[in-house]
């Protein structure tokens, strides 16, 4: 047969219908090898995936990339969430010594505890935050994250649309917040990473992760900070606010001495505690009473009341500044407004009395003070107090801090010798807290420092521009007396609307943001 007449054949029977058998295996074959090359890269592709996911699983990447909330449409990572989640808890615990109390475990899982109504009103109380009755403390810590999250968001772009310039402050604490990490992780003989996993319990929290969100923070802080200090006040006002309550800007001086009448436990033959009865309580009482008045009586015939209490042996007291404590019956009595210099009086308080005598109510008219400082605290020793030459050793260190404060004040004093070079020399070299803000105390008044570097800045002589060395408790301070500020009781009255303007414009940072959890994401936070 020809070719010709073989193909012209093939395409009738094909034509027709009919199918060569051998054909039909070669295409039934092709088929079949193909499914099956299908078959095995799809086997091959699963295989990848499920190695690549375990990989990822293994790594943490899922979880720490997933989207955990989502805030006016920016979308924040399970472990960035985690950062502000840890730093609300730890808050929550370092604010609230009594959080136990509260009924908060923290040995066992806060998504298995709920928060009970008694424990809501304390919470409000205390000014904690908010909290619903039968929500788990998992989500009232939540919560509080997640709304930090939306003030910060909101505030860094109100501060990028003003232009804002954040200090060098901002910079220099997280430089030195991230040092300080990194020596912490070295101590520990680990990395970075693994000393943030060991501290927060998870590995969501990487190196990168904190120090943005660190950086965040305290940009945050910043801008804040200069919108409560540009809140001010005019006089009208804060005469104002002062008239509205007074008892809670004034001071009093006055001495007293306290007399207890609680009567004595006693312990029985096998050691165990016995309290005393209610007569016992009564007539211990009932003592104290008739020697507090026959103290005042004493007093008012001429007596010292420092004399008597020391010849009752009891406790004298004598302040020249006393605020007001609502509820203190001692309080309330000094602070009637019926009271005049030379009152005196036996004061009832529980079980206890005191003797009292009242010599004036004020108002501080003195002017505050801003300061700057450089502390320099000496060095660790190697001995403890225990071991021989520890005195020695802690009067070197003393000997050599003192020097580096007096080099220090040389070093100002050779060069430009201004108040923003001994601001960069204490952003420099102080090892206090306000050196991110150029070792600057604003406002100071009577007593908020500790008593040397107090008596320094209230001496009547002090002029601005002084300078001089301190030594206090903490170290050497390498003093500069800025100058003087608004009257003593005007920074309390400003404090006070300062206060409530700030919490105002910063619960309403977030007033307006809406908050998307993203379920997935938020199984990994806690």
């Amino acid at each position: 047969m020809s070719a010709s007449r073989e193909k012209q054949n093939r395409q009738e029977q094909a034509s027709s219908g009919w199918i060569d058998p051998k054909t039909a295996r070669e295409a039934q074959q092709r088929k079949q090898e193909k499914r099956s090359n299908t078959l095995y890269g799809i086997i091959a592709v699963v295989f990848v995936l499920v190695a690549a996911a375990a990989i990822l699983y293994r790594s943490n990447i899922i979880p720490k990339m997933s989207t955990a909330a989502t805030i006016d449409g920016e979308k924040y990572s399970a472990a960035e969430v985690s950062f502000y989640y840890q730093n609300a808890y730890r808050s929550f615990l370092s604010n609230t010594s009594y959080f136990s109390y509260l009924g908060m475990d923290t040995s066992t899982s806060l998504k298995d505890q709920t928060i009970s109504e008694d424990t809501v009103e304390t919470i409000t109380a205390l000014g904690l935050g908010e909290a619903e009755a039968g929500q788990t403390w998992y989500d009232f810590i939540l919560n509080q994250a997640l709304t930090q999250m939306a003030q910060i968001q909101t505030a860094l772009n109100q501060a990028e649309d003003e232009g804002f310039t954040y200090p060098a402050g901002v910079q220099a604490q997280y430089d030195d917040s991230m040092s300080t990490l990194e020596s912490a992780a070295q101590a520990s003989g680990v990395s970075v990473n693994q000393y943030l996993t060991n501290v927060f319990g998870n590995n969501l929290i990487t190196e990168s992760v904190y120090g943005d969100q660190l950086m965040r923070m305290l940009q945050f802080d910043a801008y804040a900070n200069a919108h409560a200090g540009s809140l001010s006040y005019d006089e009208a006002k804060l005469e104002e606010t002062y008239a509205a309550n007074p008892n809670d800007y004034d001071k009093v001086s006055y001495e007293s001495v306290t007399i207890s009448g609680t009567a004595p436990s006693t312990t029985d033959e096998e050691g165990n505690t016995v309290e005393p009865t209610e007569e016992e309580t009564a007539a211990a009482k009932e003592a104290a009473k008739s020697k507090a008045d026959d103290m005042l009586a004493s007093f008012r015939s001429g007596s010292e009341l420092g004399a008597l209490a020391e010849a009752q042996d009891a406790t004298y007291n004598e302040n020249d500044r006393a605020s007001y404590s609502a509820g203190s019956a001692l309080s309330e009595w000094l602070f009637d407004d019926a009271r005049t210099a030379g009152d005196s009086a036996v004061v009832e308080s529980g079980s206890t009395y005191y003797v009292v005598v009242f010599h004036d109510r004020f108002r501080e008219e003195y002017d505050s003070i801003n300061v700057r400082h450089i502390l320099v605290q000496p060095s660790t020793g190697t001995l403890s107090s225990e071991d021989e030459g520890y005195d020695e050793e802690q009067s070197q260190l003393s000997a050599d801090a003192k020097l580096k404060a007096e080099e220090l004040l040389e070093q100002w004093r050779s060069g430009e010798a201004t108040e923003e070079s001994f601001a960069t020399l204490a952003m420099q070299e102080s090892t206090d807290g306000s050196k991110y803000d150029g070792g600057l105390y604003s406002r100071v008044c009577q007593g908020d420092m500790v008593e040397a570097f107090n008596d320094w800045c209230f001496d009547p002589a002090r002029q601005s521009g002084d300078t001089d060395i301190v030594e206090t408790e903490y170290g050497y301070h390498v003093m500069y007396f800025v100058g003087y500020d608004l009257p003593a009781w005007q920074v309390a009255v400003t404090d006070t609307l300062k206060n409530e303007d700030y919490a105002a414009w910063e619960e309403g940072l977030a007033a307006e943001s809406t908050i998307t959890r993203g379920d997935f994401g938020l199984k990994f936070v806690g």
